[in-house]
């Protein structure tokens, strides 16, 4: 019986020492976690496949933690890299737990800080069912309660599933010279960089949002007095259902914004900061958003059907805007900013041009002739996402 004791002892010891060494444990004192669980590629007028999310990294100790470099990885073969940030790069990634840049990446202890990836990979890969991610970084080699010398420590953390999914939608408007403003996907993209704390998340609602502005036939977005909103080739289009659904909320009472100018802060509120808008339910998880909507012409209510390309609205000048445009974007749920943006495909448009990054950037507002940005001839394309600044023709292609 003693022997008997002796071996099962000594096999529980070999299993727990297999065990042990199967996890391959290590002391990870700047952990890291994607914010969202999944994310979906999608394929851009750029002719790139697109992966946008975000990571959360917390210092769990008192030894001050700077980053080296994030690596994203393909889960089945971690050898393949398929994005690393370092130096710069990861530095005009990397965001306070409010959203705003950092001047160097280093973490304070218990401080947060999140992280914003957008691949852009070859159409012609298959992206992979899952991601990994490898964080380098110069942070304490020991769970210490005073602050040490940091080591150089590298560890592969944080999976996210790649879901291989999209809405497929129409246009939300109609009509030629229709350009992608503050669209996807660089680090510094006003939309795609606003992060809010809503009931007690951080959430990227905008992070595929578009504010959609029109050139007329002389390619200005304003003619005349920028101060007043009838001067917009934008003003007054109808905004287009995307798709068959459901009307889960709706705001109209709000008077139009004076181009040039921004509301009060302090009247503004999570539910009037995006003016008059409609959210519809796509079905599939999916939920449109259409903002800054002119007041009274919201033409549904909540619990109302729609088909694609009814007429739902008029845009405006509503909200928290300086200039008229229709914002648009698709989110996971029916909360306006306490929802995750999620990427989408537009089934048919004609790409007409690009308007330029430095010069749009340098501009000190949307005067000015922009047709300079418009190709020989348009592009049709089927299924693709626009991406910022493009110029879309929504009218011909089929």
């Amino acid at each position: 019986m003693r022997h008997q004791a002796s071996l099962l002892v000594l096999i529980v010891l070999v299993l727990l020492t297999a065990n042990a060494e199967a996890r391959d444990d290590q002391f990870t004192p700047l952990v890291c976690s994607t914010l969202v669980a999944n994310a979906r590629p999608f394929q851009g007028t750029d002719g790139r496949l697109h992966i946008v999310y975000e990571l959360v990294l917390t210092n769990t100790n008192p030894t001050p933690a700077t980053l080296k470099r994030i690596e994203v990885l393909d889960s089945s073969n971690s050898s393949n890299v398929l994005a690393s940030f370092a130096d710069r790069e990861l530095l005009a990634r990397l965001r306070t737990a409010g959203g705003s840049a950092v001047d160097n990446p280093t973490i304070e202890f218990n401080g947060t800080r999140l992280f914003l990836i957008d691949l852009s990979l070859d159409p012609a890969i298959t992206p992979p069912d899952h991601l990994l991610h490898n964080v380098e970084a110069l942070a304490a080699p020991s769970p210490a309660r005073k602050p040490t010398a940091p080591v150089l420590l590298s560890y592969t953390v944080a999976p996210l599933e790649v879901l291989q999914k999209l809405p497929r939608i129409g246009p939300p408007l109609a009509g030629k010279g229709w350009i992608a403003v503050n669209g996807c996907c660089g680090p510094t993209a006003i939309h795609r960089a606003s992060s809010l704390p809503v009931n007690g998340t951080i959430y990227f609602a905008q992070r595929f949002a578009i504010d959609w502005m029109r050139l007329d036939d002389a390619g200005r977005l304003v003619h005349g007095d920028p101060s007043d909103v009838h001067n917009y080739s934008s003003y007054g289009a109808d905004v287009l259902a995307v798709a068959d659904g459901t009307v889960v909320d709706t705001f109209n009472d709000l008077n139009d914004q004076k181009p040039g100018t921004l509301p009060d802060p302090k009247t503004i509120t999570v539910q009037n900061v995006d003016g008059n808008h409609i959210v519809v339910d796509l079905g599939g998880g999916a939920f449109a958003f259409y903002a800054h909507l002119q007041k009274g012409s919201v033409a549904v209510a909540s619990g109302d059907r729609v088909k694609r390309g009814q007429v739902l609205a008029k845009l405006g000048n509503t909200g928290n805007t300086s200039a008229p445009h229709l914002h648009f974007h698709l989110m996971e749920g029916a909360s306006v900013l306490g929802s995750n943006g999620i990427p989408y495909e537009i089934d048919s448009f004609l790409l007409a041009g690009q308007v330029p990054e430095a010069d749009f950037a340098a501009a000190s507002g949307v005067e000015g002739d922009w047709s300079k940005g418009l190709f020989p001839a348009a592009s049709p394309r089927h299924d693709q996402f626009p991406m910022d600044l493009n110029i879309v023709d929504f009218s011909s292609a089929k």
